[in-house]
């Protein structure tokens, strides 16, 4: 990254997500402009920040609904932010609202902006289901129809398949494989076994649970109230109090059967929610009396082949962010990683340790190094918070913020996999 000038040094201020809920559940009935104009209505209640002092307004999504294309601009107009204030919407699949955020660095780095806000929102309970092709075609072709022959003349050459719903599929289109296919042949590929990962996700479980439990959750969490009868949601829903090993050892292969290890007990579940986080210019904050938590230091965006490294991404970023810092793992405080399977996440951590990894993949002559797993995802992931596609980078980047400061820490690093074998990482440092 070029040098940023004096003052220009992108800090976070402060950040808050919806409570995440398991799709089908608490916001089914929502739009993810919903969601997304809730959250950001809580950052400027939380903040205390006038709407008329943000400047640029970035959110992620994935599946996007054609109503509210640019989910960001909606979210922010029903939120009450003046319709003077641009913004714009990003996708980049489960690292979306981290691309929302690292824009956001850049145009604060740059001086196109002073404050803004970076975050993202996601709803899987309701993903756009449409006719299929033929359908769809005719239709269109109704337009120019005059009469009842015309219109029966479009009916030809249609098949009752033809007439079923076209449901989005979670398959890599470059491959048409599901995310668990590849998760499969990637913890195969690191000797990861089915009992390993069965343990990893235990631990995220108790330790998210562990954290809700004695509060360590509540001060990213900004309470949803959803219609008809508004009664506040203040909890994540998706983590699982009464799962143990017994349980998972009995659950099926997800994903390849009979002999696949990826379990819906090792996989994050399809989940609702949204995020925000208000940045600033470090001068302007703290010439407007504002108290910036963390320095959002360096990132890096990386991409591999999406058949064989779908979800190896953070093996690649980690060293190249570590390296541009002059830092090593062992310098590092605080660890958020993605969880999209706990296959994956032990994969890239054998990755880092791996000798051969290095030399084969990374051209450097000594492994990155071996992660200290206290310091990875101490109050859970994504494995037992939930993954919301478009707001997951973003509670990442809070939860990094919010243990450094509980931690007593200096340096967090944040990594994550997306579709499309594309990964990245970001290094923050603790202001205060």
């Amino acid at each position: 990254m070029p040098p940023t000038a004096p003052g220009r040094t992108a800090v976070f201020v402060d950040g808050c997500r919806l409570p995440f809920q398991r799709s089908g559940t608490g916001y089914e009935d929502l739009m993810a402009y919903d969601m997304g104009r809730m959250v950001l209505r809580g950052l400027l209640t939380r903040t205390g920040l006038p709407a008329d002092r943000v400047e640029r307004v970035v959110m992620g999504t994935v599946v996007q609904d054609v109503n509210t294309s640019n989910v960001a601009r909606e979210s922010a107009l029903a939120a009450g932010l003046p319709s003077s204030v641009p913004a714009f919407t990003v996708s980049m699949a489960c690292i979306s609202s981290n691309q929302a955020i690292t824009s956001g660095m850049d145009l604060l780095r740059t001086g196109q902006a002073d404050v803004m806000i970076a975050g993202g929102t996601e709803t899987l309970s309701d993903p756009p289901v449409r006719l299929r092709r033929p359908v769809r075609k005719r239709l269109f072709g109704a337009r120019n129809a005059k009469n009842t022959a015309d219109y029966l003349e479009l009916l030809q050459g249609l098949s009752p398949g033809d007439l079923l719903p076209e449901t989005p599929s979670i398959a890599e289109f470059s491959t048409d494989e599901v995310m668990g296919e590849s998760a499969d042949r990637l913890a195969a590929m690191f000797g990861i076994s089915r009992k390993v990962q069965d343990e990893y996700a235990l631990r995220s479980h108790r330790r998210a649970a562990e954290a809700r439990d004695d509060g360590r959750l509540d001060e990213e969490l900004y309470p949803a109230t959803v219609p008809p009868d508004f009664e506040p949601i203040t909890a994540d829903n998706v983590i699982r109090d009464d799962t143990s090993m017994e349980k998972l050892r009995d659950l099926p292969p997800a994903f390849v059967k009979p002999f696949g290890t990826i379990t819906a007990g090792s996989s994050s579940a399809l989940t609702d929610g949204a995020s925000a986080t208000l940045l600033m210019a470090e001068g302007v904050a703290e010439a407007e009396g504002f108290a910036p938590r963390a320095a959002l230091r360096t990132y890096t965006y990386v991409a591999q082949d999406p058949k064989t490294e779908l979800l190896l991404g953070p093996a690649y970023a980690i060293p190249e962010v570590l390296d541009e810092a002059g830092l090593s793992l062992d310098d590092i405080d605080v660890i958020e990683l993605h969880e999209a399977f706990a296959g994956q996440v032990l994969a890239v951590l054998e990755a880092l340790r791996s000798q051969t990894f290095a030399e084969e993949h990374l051209n450097r002559s000594d492994p990155v190094g071996e992660v200290d797993m206290d310091r990875l995802n101490a109050r859970g992931g994504s494995l037992s918070l939930g993954h919301p596609f478009g707001a997951t980078g973003a509670r990442l980047v809070m939860s990094a913020v919010n243990r450094l400061h509980d931690e007593g820490g200096r340096w967090a690093l944040v990594s994550a996999c997306a579709a499309g074998g594309q990964g990245h990482a970001l290094l923050v440092e603790r202001l205060g």
